[in-house]
């Protein structure tokens, strides 16, 4: 619940704005607590109905665009000069959705309690990760917040491209599979039914007609069926999605499948080299910066060793070596970050293999695009042709069947 709140701070000026809190006695506690003399405070008039529009529209839910947008503006604002407080309330009244306004007005308001931005940002785990917090942190720290907030908005731009490449290259197969499917579904019911008649009276029929029309058959009888455990295995599979068994077997499927294993190694690679660069940069200890990089991993197995290379440079091997370890850095960019580590420039040596991977990685999405276009037409034209084969064989074999 939100309330609205006027009172005076420790030196005596008025202030205002919004708290949140689970009632009103916690509200107020909450406003002792950061030294603030309430004067007025009730419920906010459009808590409820804020609440109810996000709801409904979906949009409760702060998602990578977003963030992406926020970082990136604040990036500007602040590079312009403007103090994040300011920066804060006029994105709020941006519009940009009302997610986001609702997110702000509330990191607004705990700035208003006298409370650090790396502070407020700690209240929403579910928006900003560790990594994001840290790094906010270390830049009030230094006083290179703009610094930051650039470095992040380049991150999040390219898991933003990242994204929307995977979409794209997703969008095309699922299309033509439905295309395919649907096909294959009308032929089955509409047209091969029209066929039976033709064989009704023969007494032998090619073996290709009968394995067509049984399989009509057994299509028009049981697709419901097949259409429910469709369904059903979606549902199943969204649910447990998250379960640690069948996360485990996706993740290990993925960095044992030639090809895959190559995506998932830069996605993964520009994750870990762009986060500890960027975290070196703003003067974070390298067992720290190792520690919130690797969780910055997504898959399990890379993290283990991530982790495993940690403890050897805490028992004082190199950086380079230690990851050399790993199969996310090979020889050549373990060469890089050896080179880095000798001449004092590791920050700048992460930022060059995270961003010739980056590289990499768009080549190789381009190169998939390429190539999964010819090859799902191909497979489409098997299928759908194999079947129209079939039955253009079958009517040219009625003169031959024995009635």
């Amino acid at each position: 619940m939100r309330f609205d709140y006027e009172g005076y701070d420790r030196s005596g000026a008025l202030v205002s704005g919004t708290v949140e809190a689970l009632s009103r006695r916690e509200a107020l506690a909450s406003l002792e607590g950061s030294n603030i003399l309430v004067r007025k405070l009730e419920v906010a008039a459009n808590d409820e109905a804020v609440n109810v529009s996000l709801g409904f529209a979906g949009s409760n839910r702060v998602g990578l665009n977003d963030l992406e947008f926020l970082t990136a503006e604040l990036s500007l604002l602040l590079d312009g000069g403007v103090r994040i407080d300011r920066a804060i309330r006029m994105l709020s009244g941006s519009g940009k959705s009302r997610a986001v306004s609702h997110l702000l007005t509330r990191i607004s308001s705990s700035l208003k309690q006298g409370k650090q931005l790396s502070d407020c940002l700690a209240e929403h785990p579910d928006v900003f990760d560790s990594l994001y917090i840290n790094l906010v942190r270390l830049g009030e720290a230094g006083g290179k917040l703009p610094a930051v907030f650039r470095e992040l908005a380049k991150d999040l731009a390219f898991r933003k491209d990242l994204k929307q490449k995977i979409i794209s290259a997703a969008v095309y197969p699922m299309v033509v599979l439905m295309v395919c499917v649907l096909s294959v579904v009308f032929i089955l019911n509409f047209v091969v039914p029209s066929l039976e008649g033709l064989f009704a009276d023969a007494s032998s029929i090619p073996w290709y007609t009968e394995l067509l029309l049984d399989t009509s058959r057994f299509f028009r009888e049981w697709q419901w069926a097949l259409v429910l455990a469709v369904v059903l295995a979606a549902v199943l599979a969204w649910r447990y999605r998250r379960s640690p068994s069948l996360v485990d077997q996706r993740e290990k499927l993925l960095i044992s499948t030639p090809g895959l294993r190559d995506a998932l190694l830069m996605v993964e690679r520009i994750r870990f080299a762009g986060g500890l660069s960027m975290m070196l940069e703003a003067g974070m200890p390298i067992d720290r910066a190792l520690g919130l990089s690797a969780e910055n991993v997504g898959n399990s197995i890379l993290r283990k060793q991530l982790k495993s290379a940690i403890a050897f440079v805490k028992r004082g091997e190199q950086v380079s070596s230690s990851l050399r370890k790993t199969k996310l850095f090979p020889d050549y960019f373990a060469s890089l970050l050896e080179v880095g580590e000798e001449t004092g420039q590791l920050a700048s040596s992460l930022s060059n293999i995270a961003e010739r991977t980056r590289s990499e990685f768009a080549a190789w999405a381009l190169r998939l695009t390429t190539l999964l276009e010819p090859l799902l037409i191909l497979v489409m034209g098997l299928i759908v042709g194999g079947v129209v084969v079939i039955m253009m064989l079958s009517i040219t074999s009625i003169g031959d069947v024995g009635l």
